[in-house]
């Protein structure tokens, strides 16, 4: 999953796109096992997506209302429909990505 800046995320709501904002922090242990969960769905489904340092972006945890990290935001033609904090696993994130997906 790629890291992300301001500008590609703005992209990529502006595109109307379908796909996932993955919030974390790099010294969240939670986060680096959500992470790994996302590396896995990354192989198992082609969907564009991208990761961004929370502690960098403070003002996007209000825009987008983060309560804690890990986050994953699930965008929709360019809507949030779904914010996942609880990963559960793969085969979870795996069901609830393809909710979404054509």
């Amino acid at each position: 999953m790629n890291e992300w800046n301001r500008s590609d995320l703005t992209a990529f709501l502006e595109s109307e796109a379908t796909g996932l904002v993955y919030f974390y922090t790099p010294l969240c242990g939670t986060c680096q096992l959500a992470s790994k969960m996302l590396l896995v769905i990354e192989e198992l489904v082609e969907i564009k997506s991208g990761k961004m340092n929370l502690n960098f972006y403070p003002d996007l945890a209000l825009d987008f209302a983060v309560e804690s990290v890990p986050c994953l935001l699930i965008v929709q033609n360019g809507v949030v429909r779904e914010t996942l904090y609880a990963f559960h696993s793969v085969p979870y994130l795996l069901d609830k990505i393809k909710e979404y997906i054509s």
